[in-house]
């Protein structure tokens, strides 16, 4: 593995801590903010850098490494990254000496956010300038109303 999948690496926060037992599935969603449809949906796809562990009754049990990893997975889809894309790096994370492969995946994708980020700063100066707009069209209103005190 590579220390990629170290969670100070990947997301801002680290995972509550785990019990040794470990966490169910539900406990586990909720501490990383998904849905157990969407746990169940990331191990399908192969998102999962390892099988889950499981208790003698069969459940799944989530250590502070899978939460870990989990958080990483939330981090990348909150910034856009493809399910594709997650699954080549869970691929890459697997093997040993992929550090340039991961490199490249990482610089793709940071190029797409930073696309994305100078999108949204051109959107929220439009919206702005339509906000200045209509606070000086709702003032002219209120200056032109009769009986309206000037100041």
């Amino acid at each position: 593995m590579h220390s990629c999948c170290v969670a100070s690496n990947l997301h801002p926060g680290n995972p509550a801590p785990v019990p040794a037992e470990g966490l169910s599935i539900g406990q586990a969603a909720e501490a990383c903010g998904l849905t157990i449809d969407t746990l169940r949906y990331w191990e399908r796809a192969g998102l999962a850098l390892w099988p889950t562990p499981r208790a003698v009754s069969g459940q799944r049990r989530y250590r502070e490494r899978d939460l870990s990893w989990l958080m990483s997975l939330v981090m990348l889809r909150e910034t856009g990254m493809s399910i594709a894309e997650i699954r080549e790096v869970a691929e890459l994370e697997r093997r040993q000496d992929t550090q340039k492969d991961l490199l490249a995946v990482f610089e793709q994708h940071r190029d797409r956010v930073v696309q994305r980020l100078d999108t949204a700063r051109r959107h929220l100066r439009a919206i702005e300038a339509k906000i200045a707009y209509f606070q000086a069209a709702v003032e002219q209103d209120a200056e032109d109303m009769p009986g309206a005190k000037s100041v």
